[in-house]
């Protein structure tokens, strides 16, 4: 009873303290916190941005598609465009509308058309930009419905599209747009943009730690930033080991001492170090994308070695994507990659 009522009595100190003008000391996270602000601050994809640049300084912004890989920087790039090109007019001409915003007919007809009319006073030459992200989400039916509203507002509102394929975009809006495809960003620059975090923040980390973060996001900066904060935010010190708690995916580690036992041609111990990932809670297809992504990085396997391996992991990660995501599936998979090193002769029966 005295905890209960001291907990309530702590509750309304908070609150007292809060309505009397104090701010609760909340984090933002880190990646809206580092999100860039200018077309300089971007990483990666430098030609792409030159480009964005050129637009910028020119002032006369066609309707674009930027299309690319989760997290690496699309988005940004537009909200950074439309900060450069707009100025102090930037909260009123743009309109921004992702895939949590309902985005069928009606509201390219009523919204969309909406802020088209509305008039804003804009620097000369400046046009309101229509921000449509995930756009290879939107119904073939709103893209039919946005070719019209392109074409009348053309003379003061420019559209840009962000989606992961553009090939899911209809043709006439592409016809409509400059197309501009974002590579994946490679491990330096992930390795790049975290180091200057890191020391923003002055996070405790290790060489391994950095590595491991690199290794989960695959190129996906959004991801990476996101894993460094939960890992820093929860164990105080990014290792390793840490990371992999955080990302709740096989260890590398122990998915490496597999293969190698696979190559080996040790059946039992990888089997075992199979069964003990599988009984930890990791699914087929965590399973099989790691073992993938490691085969590739073992310095030790050969390259014939290798391209065998690599191909009866993708054959078993293909039966995986179809539904068949069974431990007996894996375990297949395991004795197939065994058997690649074993001499032929311990397969011909005793005569």
């Amino acid at each position: 009873m005295v905890e209960a009522e001291s907990s309530t009595a702590a509750a309304r100190k908070a609150l007292k303290a809060n309505t009397n003008g104090a701010t609760p000391d909340y984090e933002l996270p880190w990646v809206e916190k580092y999100r860039p602000v200018f077309l300089d601050d971007i990483v990666g994809n430098t030609e792409t941005v030159e480009r964005l640049k050129i637009i910028a300084k020119d002032g006369n912004m066609p309707h674009v598609i930027i299309s690319g890989m989760p997290g690496i920087g699309k988005t940004t790039s537009i909200l950074c465009l439309a900060r450069q090109l707009l100025g102090d007019a930037y909260k009123e001409a743009v309109l921004e509308l992702n895939a949590s915003d309902e985005r069928g007919i009606d509201v390219v007809r009523n919204r969309i058309k909406g802020f088209a009319q509305k008039k804003v006073t804009l620097p000369p030459g400046r046009h309101k930009i229509v921000i449509l992200d995930e756009a290879d989400s939107m119904t073939s039916g709103a893209q039919q419905a946005l070719r019209r509203t392109m074409e009348i507002y053309s003379n003061t509102t420019r559209f840009a599209f962000a989606c992961n394929q553009s090939n899911k975009i209809i043709e006439p809006l592409q016809s409509r747009c400059a197309i501009l495809r974002y590579a994946r960003l490679t491990d330096a620059q992930v390795v790049h943009r975290l180091m200057q975090i890191i020391e923003a923040e002055k996070v405790e980390h290790s060489e391994d730690g950095l590595a491991a973060l690199v290794f989960s996001a695959e190129g996906d900066m959004r991801q990476a930033i996101n894993n460094l904060q939960s890992t820093w935010a929860g164990f105080g010190f990014v290792s390793g080991d840490n990371v992999f708690r955080v990302v709740d995916s096989p260890h590398p580690v122990k998915v490496q001492a597999m293969i190698k036992s696979c190559w080996e041609g040790k059946v039992d111990s990888a089997l075992d170090t199979l069964k003990e990932l599988w009984d930890l809670g990791y699914s087929s297809h965590d399973i099989i994308s790691t073992m993938f992504r490691v085969t590739k990085t073992i310095p030790t396997l050969s390259e014939h070695s290798k391209l065998e391996f690599i191909k009866e992991i993708g054959f078993t990660h293909m039966r995986v994507l179809e539904g068949v995501q069974s431990f007996l599936q894996l375990s297949g998979c395991i004795a197939k990659l065994c058997k690649i090193n074993m001499k032929p002769q311990l397969f011909t029966p005793p005569e």
